[in-house]
C-alpha cells in the first residue's frame, strides 16, 4: 500500500488567514487582541446565546463583523465540515440537496474570510438496499457499487466546489459484492472514485495542524460481521508514526476521522445493535487492535479530537461529546489523553435512528477549538455544542455549552458502562471460591458488574449478560440473551486447583491475586438447570455470532436452491417448501471430544 504524504493546504495569503475568528463575537477575545479566548461569557450570551439554535446567516453576520473589528486573523485559524453517513439513495436526493445548501452558506462565509477550511465525510457513502438503480441486477445493492462512489464524488465536490473534501471508507463502503470479487478491487473502485492515493488521508489545514483520517478496508474477509469496521494494520503502523513524528510538544495538534469511535472513546452507543452484533468500535472483534486506538490517544496528547459516525444518533446529547477530563463526582479519571471524541449524526431523515438531521462544525487556532452543529432539520441553524481550550500542549479544559436536550423527550437513554468503585461493582469475585453476584433473579433493572480472576469483566444490564473491556471498561459484545437470563441468577465458583498455578492475576486495579480458574454458572430457579457460560478459546466471553455477509448470503442461496429442489422434485407447494428446509452448521459446542 502506497504512503501519502500530508498535502499543505496552508494559504499564501496569510493576513487573510483563520476561520475561528471569523465566527467568534467580540466578547469572546482577548482586550488589545485579535485572538480569541474560546470561552463563552455572560456577555455573549447577551449578545448572541450561541448555545442556542442560530440562524446562520444572522449568526454569521454578526461574527464575522465582530472579529474584524477586533483586528483579523492568523495562521493558526481554521474551520472544517463533518458529515456523518450519507447512506444516499439516488432516488430521494432533497434532504442532500438542502444539506448542501445549508454548507455553502458557512464555506462561502469562510472563503471569504480566508479560504482555510475542508469538508471531511466519515463514510458509509450509498444505501445498502437496491435503490432502483440497475436494471440487469434488480437485487444488487447500491452501497459499494461504482455508481455509488461516483454519485458520492459528486456530491461531496459540489457541496462548495471551492472546498477541498476528504472521505474515509465505512462498514458499508465495499458492499459492491454483485460487481466486485475482492475487497481489493472494491476498495480500488472507492479510491479512483474520490481521487485518494491510501484509504487514509492526512491534510495540513492550518499552521502545525493535521488533519487525519482512517478508513475500513474490509468487508468480504471479514472474520465475523462484515460491518465491522476495520483498519488495517498497515493503516494503524502509519498512524502511530505520523504521531511519533508529530509530537505535542512541538505544538502540533492532530484531529482525527474514522468511521466507527474507537474502545474508550465513552461515546453514546446502540447497546442492542452494534454492541451485540460486534461492530461497535473500530477493530472491534481483534482484542489487542480494538485497545490499540485509545492506547495511542494516551500515549500521544497530539490528539486534540476524534469525529466518528456509524450510529446515525443525533448531537441533542450531552454523551454524543466526551472529553479528556470530568468532574470528580461523575467518577475516575477517564484516560483519554488529551482527546476529545465527538459522535456524527446524518445529513437525510430517512438514515436517522432519532429523528435528527445534522452535522458537525469543527473550528478553532492555536489556542482552541469549538466544535458546533449544523441543524439540517432547521434550515442550516448553527449551535455551539463544546469549546475547548489549550492550557498547554498537552492539556485541555472543555466546556459543554448547553444542556442535554434529548432527556424530556427522547426514549434514547443516557448509556450506562461501568466504572471502576461504581455501585454496581461487586467485590471479591476475583478471588472468592463461591459469590453470587447478582443477589435476586435477573430482571430488567438489574445492574451489576464484576471481574474475573482471569482479567475478563462480565456485567449485567438491560436483561442481558455482557462482556466489557478490562482496560477501558467500554462493552465488548453479548455473552447472554435476555431470553437466556432473566429470572435467572448468577454465581462465579473456583472450578481449579489453585495450588497447581502459583502465577499471578492483575485485576483493574494493579494489584495481584492468586491465579485460579473459574466458572460463570447461570441458575435457573424455576427448573433448577445450571447453565455453565463457556469462554472461547481466546479466553473471551463474548459471542461472536454475527458472521460474515458473504458467507451468509452464500447460505441463502444454497436455502434457496433447497426450495426450489422441494418444489421442482417433491412437489411441495411454496409454503410447505419453505417449511420443510433446515440448515446445520458446525462446529459442535460441546465438550465431548467425538463428532458423534
Amino acid at each position: 500500500m502506497k504512503i501519502t504524504t500530508c498535502h499543505l493546504v496552508l494559504s499564501s495569503l496569510l493576513s487573510l488567514m483563520g476561520t475561528t475568528e471569523a465566527f467568534l463575537p467580540s466578547s469572546m477575545m482577548r482586550p488589545g487582541s485579535s485572538k480569541p479566548l474560546l470561552t463563552s461569557t455572560s456577555s455573549d450570551k447577551a449578545e448572541t446565546d450561541r448555545s442556542k439554535l442560530v440562524d446562520a446567516d444572522e449568526w454569521l453576520d454578526a461574527a464575522v463583523k465582530s472579529t474584524l473589528d477586533q483586528g483579523g486573523y492568523d495562521e493558526s485559524s481554521f474551520l472544517v465540515g463533518i458529515l456523518g453517513d450519507l447512506h444516499i439513495d439516488p432516488r430521494k436526493l432533497e434532504d442532500y440537496q438542502d444539506g448542501a445548501a445549508d454548507w455553502r452558506r458557512i464555506f462561502e462565509a469562510a472563503k471569504k474570510a480566508h479560504g482555510n477550511t475542508c469538508l471531511v465525510s466519515l463514510g458509509d457513502l450509498g444505501d445498502s438496499k437496491n435503490c432502483d438503480h440497475n436494471e440487469e441486477n434488480p437485487a444488487e445493492l447500491f452501497s459499494g457499487t461504482s455508481l455509488c462512489h461516483k454519485i458520492a464524488a459528486d456530491f461531496l465536490g459540489n457541496v462548495c466546489p471551492d472546498v477541498p473534501y476528504e472521505v474515509i471508507g465505512g462498514n458499508h463502503d465495499l458492499e459492491g459484492i454483485d460487481e466486485f470479487m475482492t475487497d481489493q478491487e472494491n476498495l480500488d473502485a472507492f479510491l479512483k472514485a474520490h481521487n485518494k492515493p491510501t484509504p487514509q488521508f492526512c491534510r495540513q489545514i492550518a499552521d502545525k495542524t493535521l488533519l487525519v483520517g482512517l478508513g475500513s478496508t474490509v468487508f468480504r474477509d471479514a472474520p465475523f460481521t462484515s460491518h465491522e469496521v476495520i483498519i488495517d494494520q498497515e493503516q494503524i503502523d502509519w498512524f502511530e508514526n505520523l504521531l511519533k513524528d508529530k509530537p505535542a510538544d512541538d505544538g502540533w495538534k492532530i484531529f482525527v476521522f474514522t468511521h466507527a469511535p474507537p474502545n474508550g472513546s465513552g461515546l453514546r452507543i446502540i447497546q442492542e445493535n452494534h454492541v451485540v452484533n460486534g461492530c461497535c468500535w473500530l477493530n472491534h472483534s481483534d482484542e489487542s487492535q480494538c485497545r490499540k486506538f485509545i492506547e495511542l490517544v494516551r500515549e500521544h496528547r497530539s490528539i486534540k479530537a476524534w469525529f466518528s459516525g456509524h450510529f446515525h444518533l443525533g448531537q441533542d446529547y450531552q454523551d454524543s461529546i466526551t472529553f479528556p477530563t470530568i468532574p470528580p463526582e461523575e467518577g475516575p479519571y477517564p484516560k483519554r489523553g488529551s482527546c476529545v471524541f465527538a459522535q456524527t449524526s446524518v445529513m437525510a431523515k430517512d438514515t436517522s435512528r432519532d429523528g435528527r438531521q445534522q452535522s458537525r462544525l469543527l473550528r478553532g487556532n492555536k489556542d482552541g477549538f469549538e466544535i458546533c452543529t449544523v441543524d439540517h432539520k432547521e434550515g442550516g441553524k448553527i449551535r455551539l455544542d463544546a469549546t475547548i481550550t489549550y492550557s498547554d500542549h498537552s492539556h485541555n479544559v472543555g466546556i459543554y455549552m448547553h444542556d442535554d436536550e434529548a432527556y424530556e423527550h427522547d426514549n434514547y437513554f443516557k448509556v450506562y458502562q461501568p466504572t471502576d468503585g461504581d455501585e454496581q461493582y461487586v467485590r471479591g469475585a476475583e478471588t472468592a471460591e463461591l459469590i453470587s453476584v447478582t443477589d435476586e433473579p435477573v430482571t430488567m433493572e438489574t445492574k451489576a458488574w464484576w471481574r474475573l480472576n482471569s482479567g475478563r469483566v462480565l456485567g449485567v444490564l438491560n436483561g442481558m449478560l455482557l462482556e466489557y473491556d478490562k482496560s477501558t471498561l467500554a462493552p465488548l459484545g453479548l455473552v447472554l440473551t435476555k431470553e437466556e437470563l432473566l429470572g435467572n441468577t448468577i454465581t462465579v465458583a473456583d472450578s481449579g486447583i489453585t495450588e497447581c498455578d502459583v502465577e499471578a492475576a492483575v485485576t483493574g486495579d494493579d494489584e495481584e491475586v492468586p491465579k485460579c480458574e473459574q466458572a460463570v454458572l447461570v441458575h435457573d430457579l424455576k427448573t433448577n438447570k445450571i447453565t455453565v457460560v463457556q469462554p472461547n478459546e481466546d479466553g473471551s466471553y463474548w459471542r461472536k455470532i454475527v458472521r460474515n455477509k458473504i458467507a451468509r448470503m452464500q447460505e441463502k442461496r444454497r436455502e434457496e436452491a433447497a426450495v426450489a429442489y422441494a418444489l421442482e422434485h417433491i412437489g411441495l407447494n411454496q409454503t410447505e417448501a419453505m417449511e420443510s428446509i433446515e440448515s446445520t452448521w458446525g462446529p459442535e459446542t460441546t465438550i465431548s471430544g467425538n463428532a458423534l
